[in-house]
């Protein structure tokens, strides 16, 4: 059975793309002609990433895409192409923090995109690698925001984890909080989860990390001195602070 094709906004860029040359045309300043060779649109994007070409050319390109951003988009297709010879620099990047975070790919996407495009409007005129800087920006800027949305990210009384609904009489109940150490390649962010007492009875922490899939970053319970410290688990009764 064949996959469905993605339909995120860097499939779109690219059907709305094929075969477009919008005008006036990028300009290769090889040496070869003073005022530089018009290339294709498809030839532009291959040296732009083509590490054999110089880099004083590559340069060039890059400045003359920058300009190309400001074009209106209601009389020029150059705003979308400029997304277009962007996206070769943005899709490793694009899959890895989707793959990293869980994240959806079309939100991704769309943060990836705004973040060249701002990185675009802010390279500097005189800077000799433009094009490596507006990439690693706009792919360090997207990395920031996903990062911060999952320290913003906590599980709150996870019902099905415990098999039970929270009552009113939380004396019954145990509440667990998984506090990760900050910066930490692993959850980044508070879960607490809430189960019936008569399930935690006669459990290790250890045993509980293990069900809640957090053991890959919370090895023990405690933190004997050796090694570094990558998690703390609390456990207490809901509805009582200590």
């Amino acid at each position: 059975m064949s996959l469905l094709p993605h339909t995120g906004i860097f499939a779109a860029v690219e059907r709305q793309c094929a075969g477009s040359d919008p005008t006036p045309p990028l300009r290769l300043f090889d040496g070869s002609e003073r005022a530089g060779v018009p290339l294709a649109l498809v030839r532009a994007r291959q040296l732009l990433y083509d590490r054999s070409v110089c880099p004083a050319a590559r340069a060039a390109l890059w400045r003359q895409i920058t300009e190309r951003v400001r074009f209106d988009a209601d009389t020029s297709d150059w705003p979308t192409a400029v997304v277009w010879l962007g996206l070769p620099g943005l899709r490793r990047t694009a899959f890895r923090i989707t793959w990293r975070f869980r994240a959806e790919r079309g939100d991704v996407e769309a943060e990836l995109v705004t973040c060249y495009l701002e990185a675009l409007e802010d390279v500097g005129a005189d800077d000799p690698n433009p094009g490596g800087t507006v990439l690693r920006s706009a792919c360090s800027r997207a990395w920031d925001v996903w990062r911060k949305a999952r320290r913003e990210m906590a599980a709150d009384d996870v019902e099905s984890v415990g098999g039970a609904p929270l009552e009113a009489d939380a004396d019954g109940y145990w509440q667990a909080d998984y506090d990760p150490i900050p910066r930490h390649p692993g959850l980044s962010a508070t879960v607490r989860i809430t189960v019936p007492a008569h399930r935690v009875e006669g459990v290790r922490l250890g045993a509980l990390a293990q069900t809640w899939g957090v053991a890959d970053t919370a090895m023990s319970v405690g933190y004997s001195g050796r090694g570094r410290q990558v998690a703390k688990i609390s456990l207490r009764r809901a509805g009582r602070s200590g």
